[in-house]
């Protein structure tokens, strides 16, 4: 077959030169020559890197930690697109916006990274930030994207990065949606993740190809926004498609707009501050409404997803609830409604309480436990994500920091005799509002909330 040739500007042009004049316009380089790992170095474990035919193979070595091949150059914002395959079921994953310092864990590798996870979990295209903070963007956030990763062959990962924004993609498959601060711009890495003493696990193997970035794209050039889950951890934000998908601030972060003292007209003179972006009920004397009293919203909600963040002290004893109605005669105790415990498990003794732990951290108080899920707890002092979704067909769900851990059919039969074997089976018609409003509980004890945001489903 004949080259085709074309004059351009007086130029004379193979057609492939005019092909590969098209691809550079576009803003695509290729981070790997094809050749050799000229602008990679090694960091972290000893697994092995080489190039052959054309790809970059990384394979697994007893006993090392987790290897890097990372860009000499660090990337800020930027497309990244890539190909691998497995030659046999082994963990590992994309590193990007990655650092190595001497005055972080000896130069220890930390950063974001794009999960490849071959295992039942299905957790392929997730964000972990390896080395400091662990799962950001776990895959029970988004199920419809846990089936995009093919264990066989090869598979296509997309990153994009727009300031605080990271996207994942896998085969083309919206995967993870983070908004975070933490790290601007760092390395690309290429992990073989560590692996255990036994022979059977040594000289796995994973391939990768057709490595190319654009850095510092134009608007156009990033993907529209889709409708997955967002991780927002920029405090008391609604990011761009948090906004399309329907959320909005609950709490503004700065003043008491939108709420009130339960049964009161305004928000309680004593007990709550507000300050630094937090919104924090004292500690007192460890009773139900120990100072302040429970705060409510203004309106009430049926429907809805709610997200918020917590900081509990050592002790410490609080909740979410909804579906608060104010027509209850408590006699001064706290509001009446179904409750997301917010409790220091180790030391407070209402965890012991109830039947089976339905009244410990995440459980939808005195009804039902949540799963122990051990990865879901973090410290106490430590800021923890809470989200509770009811669906219009009254289906509810509690997550704790990114796991589900628990779910009921409200209004159903079991629900019901639940609520005639608990504390609430005196209370008429509980928990059976077609609205309520959603309440901070005051139990005596410091705890701090943030970030509350919220969708109201149709």
């Amino acid at each position: 077959m004949k080259k085709l040739l074309l004059v351009c500007g007086g130029i004379l042009l193979m057609s492939g030169t005019l092909l590969a004049q098209k691809a550079n316009k576009s803003g695509w380089q290729d981070l790997f020559n094809g050749k050799d790992l000229k602008g990679w170095k090694q960091l972290g474990g000893t697994a092995i890197y080489s190039a052959k035919d054309g790809e970059i193979v990384g394979t697994t070595v007893m006993n090392t930690p987790n290897s890097f091949l990372c860009t000499d150059k660090d990337y800020g914002d930027f497309i990244l697109e890539l190909e691998f395959k497995l030659d046999k079921e082994f963990n590992s994953g994309i590193q990007f916006r990655s650092q190595s310092r001497a005055d972080y864990q000896n130069g220890r590798v930390f950063g974001y990274q794009m999960e490849i996870d071959p295992s039942d979990r299905k957790w392929s295209g997730g964000i972990y930030e390896e080395g400091r903070r662990g799962w950001q963007y776990p895959m029970e956030y988004n199920p419809a994207g846990q089936n995009a990763f093919k264990k066989d062959g090869w598979n296509k990962y997309r990153i994009e990065c727009r300031g605080n924004e990271m996207r994942t993609w896998v085969n083309g498959v919206p995967t993870a949606h983070l908004v975070d601060t933490a790290l601007p711009k760092g390395f690309i890495a290429l992990q073989v993740h560590s692996i255990g003493k036994t022979e059977a696990d040594n000289g796995k193997s994973i391939h990768w190809r057709n490595l190319r970035i654009i850095e510092n794209p134009a608007a156009s050039q990033y993907s529209p926004y889709d409708n997955i889950y967002v991780v927002n951890n920029v405090d008391n934000t609604i990011s761009a498609q948090e906004k399309k998908n329907g959320f909005q601030l609950l709490w503004d972060g700065k003043t008491s707009k939108g709420w009130r003292g339960y049964n009161q007209k305004g928000f309680p003179d004593k007990g709550w501050t507000i300050n630094d972006g937090t919104i924090t009920i004292h500690a007192s004397d460890g009773n139900e409404e120990g100072s302040g009293g429970d705060i409510v919203t203004d309106k009430e909600y049926g429907a809805f997803e709610m997200d918020f963040e917590f900081k509990l002290t050592r002790g410490a004893n609080s909740g979410v609830k909804y579906f608060v109605k104010e027509s209850y005669d408590t006699k001064g105790k706290s509001a009446i409604g179904l409750e997301y415990q917010v409790l220091d498990d180790e030391v407070h003794p209402d965890a012991k309480l109830g039947r089976d732990g339905d009244r410990t951290l995440a459980s939808l108080y005195d009804l039902i436990a949540r799963k122990q899920e051990k990865r879901a707890i973090l410290p106490i002092g430590e800021w923890n994500k809470g989200r509770i979704i009811v669906y219009p067909n009254n289906h509810v769900e509690h997550w704790l920091n990114g796991f589900k851990v628990l779910e009921y059919e409200r209004g159903s039969q079991n629900f019901k005799d639940l609520v005639a074997i608990s504390k609430y089976k005196n209370w008429n018609n509980f928990g059976l509002w077609p609205e309520g409003h959603i309440l901070l509980q005051d139990h005596g004890n410091e705890v701090s909330f943030k970030s509350l945001r919220i969708k109201v489903l149709k």
